[in-house]
């Protein structure tokens, strides 16, 4: 699904309709009414690099904001260098549910895909 940006650039990362239904039922359940679902990568993981996904209520000078029907989500600049052409899905089994990121720069990434490097 693609974004409104807060800041008019092209969003660095989309999500799937799977993701967007997930993240409105989060804020829903947590109550969040302030800031959004920051995504990012910080160093670590068996890969390199390793991908967050937090909900915070602070939007940085340098961060770049989008809004997904009514969601927002926001990524710091550092992040969205790797982050660029990302999509964000949400897949549910058996055993629960998780978030996948789908990331085109990740030249290797680990088992779990919850880390990789570029």
């Amino acid at each position: 699904m693609d974004a409104t940006n807060t800041d008019t650039q092209t969003p660095v990362i989309t999500l799937t309709d799977a993701a967007l239904t997930e993240i409105k039922r989060l804020v829903n359940v947590q109550g969040i009414e302030e800031g959004g679902l920051r995504l990012g990568v910080k160093g670590g993981g068996c890969s390199g690099l390793s991908y967050t996904i937090n909900f915070d209520e602070k939007i940085g000078q340098h961060d770049q904001v989008y809004d997904f029907d009514g969601v927002k989500i926001i990524v710091d600049a550092k992040s969205a260098i790797y982050l660029q052409g990302t999509q964000l899905d949400y897949h549910k089994d058996l055993m629960g549910g998780n978030f996948k990121f789908v990331n085109p720069n990740a030249n290797k990434t680990c088992g779990c895909g919850e880390s990789f490097s570029a």
